[in-house]
């Protein structure tokens, strides 16, 4: 073997090394079994390998929903029956990589996304999404504030327009009224000119009537379900109250609506569809379409994102913690330092 031959060779293992091995691994938020959150941990994963149609987007920011510590706690086995480790987390913002050389992305953009990976995979340094999925988020509006609506502003949006039928003038009552799901679900039942009751503890008060709630209950004084009032829809977002105890303060083909996603809600679901007062159990589908609208409520100052509180990535045992222990209002950001 020549000289030159054996410097080309020597040359070429550190361009492999330096160039490759690095974008083959990422910083996750990952766990390996159910537990508490101090399951949660950081480490090495793989990359995603970008498909066709996908995206390929680097994480700036995601956000923490009860849904996460309730997969993480184990809770919801049934719909995930695939094995470890995880990655938590639906709530994307961040810059797109890599994408279709005619998609209606290109790398450099902004972007939100709600993941439709059954398992989540947010919490990570890239994630890969359908382009329907994900929508461009507009310079007026910050990396964290993008972060905290996905999931929950699709969430609230779905469960009113779509479960719920929102209309104007309709008599809507928003049970949870403080948290991420609830706070977009006052301003956006209010853009769609409904009467909104919110319900809450009595220390955000004043946080719900300033989002747009026409009235307010103290869910500690008051229970809305011996009230006497009647309303066209109830949305449960906490999901603490049941469908035949809010029956009886529905109207005539009234509408309740819940998150809570167990057995007896889904059985509540079926029985109740062709009666006058229905319930619903809803799970919320990632759109980009929804995303839009959400962002064209922003734009025009009709939809006020609040963060409770941020942490740092390897901060996620934390901020799963704040979570389940119950936010003050608003939602808790993760931002993208490992």
């Amino acid at each position: 073997m020549s000289m030159q031959t054996q410097e080309r060779k020597h040359a070429a293992r550190p361009i492999e090394f330096v160039t490759i091995k690095p974008l083959k691994l990422m910083h996750a938020v990952v766990y390996d079994d159910y537990g508490d959150a101090s399951v949660l941990r950081t480490g090495m994963v793989e990359v995603p390998r970008r498909q066709p149609g996908q995206l390929l987007i680097h994480v700036e920011a995601s956000s923490v929903n009860p849904i996460d510590y309730r997969l993480r706690r184990g809770e919801l086995k049934g719909l995930l029956l695939f094995g470890f480790p995880r990655i938590p987390g639906y709530d994307v913002a961040g810059q797109v990589v890599d994408c279709d050389a005619d998609a209606p992305f290109k790398p450099g953009d902004r972007v939100m996304a709600y993941l439709d990976h059954l398992r989540g995979g947010a919490c990570a340094e890239f994630v890969t999404c359908p382009m329907s999925v994900a929508a461009k988020i507009p310079d007026s509006m910050s990396t964290k504030e993008a972060a905290a609506i996905p999931l929950a502003g699709t969430t609230a949006l779905q469960s009113l327009r779509d479960h719920g039928q929102i209309a104007p003038g309709k008599r809507v009552l928003i049970n949870g009224a403080s948290g991420g799901v609830g706070a977009f679900a006052i301003q956006i039942a209010k853009r769609y000119e409904a009467h909104v009751t919110a319900v809450a503890s009595g220390s955000n008060e004043a946080f719900c009537l300033e989002l747009g709630a026409d009235c307010f209950l103290d869910y500690q004084k008051t229970d809305f379900t011996k009230s006497g009032q009647q309303w066209d829809l109830i949305f449960d977002v906490a999901g603490k109250s049941g469908y035949l105890d809010a029956r009886r303060v529905l109207a005539d083909g009234g509408r309740y609506v819940s998150t809570e996603p167990n057995a007896k809600g889904m059985f509540m679901t079926l029985v109740t569809w062709p009666l006058s007062k229905s319930g619903t159990v809803m799970l919320a589908k990632p759109s980009a379409a929804d995303l839009r609208e959400l962002v064209e409520l922003y734009e025009v100052g009709k939809l006020k994102v609040t963060i409770d509180s941020q942490f740092s990535m390897n901060q996620a045992a934390d901020a799963h913690r704040r979570v389940e222990e119950g936010v003050d209002h608003g939602k808790v950001v993760l931002v993208n330092r490992f």
